[in-house]
């Protein structure tokens, strides 16, 4: 039996190829020359992920053309399948259904979608395999079929990746579902993607330790909150008329900047930036083992070039120069409890199940009871004076 080639697993730090403002809506565009080299991994950051459906299969394509020659022992490819953009049509800004819309196909199917998405993903980036696949924003579906994880295993099976694991999204929230679909599959699943950062803590740290008591590692996605913590997103910051954070709260810079100025003396003691305060931040959780902020180029002459943003990601120490004492100040400081409406079961969700959000099951109300989670309290958008944190204890 011939030895398994060299690998690596995902990072303390990875880039992802939706920065650069070329498959997503929000920052200026870069050039080839300049994505190409953002995206590419290096020594000081050696993962990279993609997706398939950004840009129908385009930014796997720039990704092989910025991994091609590079030992592919030194560095990690994380790619992400789930949007079937080869049959199904685009819902405007919703976006493309996924692979296990009714609409489109029974479960039977499932095996023979996954494994094509996956080959067509790897022809274009130009691998044989991932070393990571994520299951791509996944329905309700997607979160709770056995169909769906066994497919998953048998590309692993089948050495199409070295691992699997799954990738809630886009927006915040999926907090029950992530949580059962660990509890149902966690014996499959290697990896988790969730948001986290220090202005975010809310839901994303009521999942971690389902994730720890699964052996799931995760990977924490929008750590720079819409680019605040690169510090050069500032009040009046002007945005493109596609950018997705144009449809925040109108003062969100400007509260956001307030809490992080209140956290620059924790970052100045520890001695380092905002961005690498909140990548370590992240890191100090455990089971996070991966942190990927966004690097964009804003628009405005006092914006900062993307080179100067992933030199700074890149010279994050490993060490961590974070107490715990400073974790929890920091998530104090930016407590978000309560601040939005989330994506996934929800108490708040009635009518018609939508591809992004469904009302509570009986299951999932047995899986917030295990975890301590108050579904009516933990999970709902509230008035700010009435925010208290949550976070999940170990199930019960």
């Amino acid at each position: 039996m011939s030895e398994s080639p060299p690998h690596i697993d995902p990072g303390p730090l990875a880039v992802g190829t939706w920065s650069g403002g070329r498959f997503m809506r929000f920052g200026q565009p870069l050039d080839d020359e300049r994505f190409l080299a953002l995206i590419a991994p290096d020594d000081a950051i050696r993962t990279v992920i993609t997706a398939d459906v950004y840009g129908s299969g385009e930014a796997d394509r720039m990704l092989g053309r910025a991994i091609a020659g590079r030992a592919r022992e030194r560095i990690c490819v994380v790619g992400a399948v789930g949007h079937d953009f080869y049959s199904g049509e685009r819902d405007g800004a919703k976006g493309f259904p996924r692979f296990t819309d009714p609409r489109l196909r029974d479960e039977a199917g499932y095996p023979d979608y996954l494994r094509i998405a996956t080959e067509r993903s790897l022809e274009r980036c130009g691998l044989d395999r991932f070393d990571l696949l994520l299951l791509h924003n996944p329905d309700r579906i997607g979160y709770g079929s056995a169909a769906v994880w066994e497919a998953m295993a048998g590309l692993r099976e089948a050495r199409l990746t070295r691992m699997i694991g799954v990738a809630p999204g886009p927006a915040n929230g999926f907090t029950l579902d992530l949580i059962d679909c660990l509890e149902r599959f966690g014996a499959l699943i290697d990896w988790a993607m969730i948001i986290l950062n220090p202005l975010e803590p809310w839901p994303g740290e009521l999942c971690l330790a389902a994730a720890a008591a699964q052996d799931v590692k995760v990977i924490t996605r929008v750590v720079d909150y819409g680019g605040l913590f690169f510090d050069d997103v500032l009040a009046g910051q002007e945005l493109l008329p596609q950018d997705h954070r144009s449809f925040r709260p109108p003062d969100w810079i400007e509260a956001g900047r307030d809490r992080i100025d209140a956290m620059r003396p924790i970052a100045r003691r520890a001695g380092l930036t905002m961005i690498q305060l909140a990548c370590q931040w992240n890191l100090a959780h455990e089971p996070v083992r991966c942190a990927v902020p966004t690097v964009i180029q804003e628009l405005g002459p006092g914006a900062r070039t993307v080179e100067d943003k992933r030199a700074e990601l890149a010279s994050t120490p490993l060490e961590s120069r974070l107490g715990q004492a400073d974790v929890e100040q920091l998530r104090a400081l930016g407590d978000n409890t309560g601040c939005m409406a989330l994506k996934g079961a929800s108490p708040e969700h009635s009518g018609e199940e939508r591809p992004d959000r469904w009302g509570l099951d009986g299951r999932l109300e047995e899986v917030a009871r295990r975890w301590s989670i108050d579904p009516g309290r933990d999970l709902v958008k509230a008035a700010r004076a009435r925010r208290t944190p949550a976070r999940a204890a170990l199930p019960r």
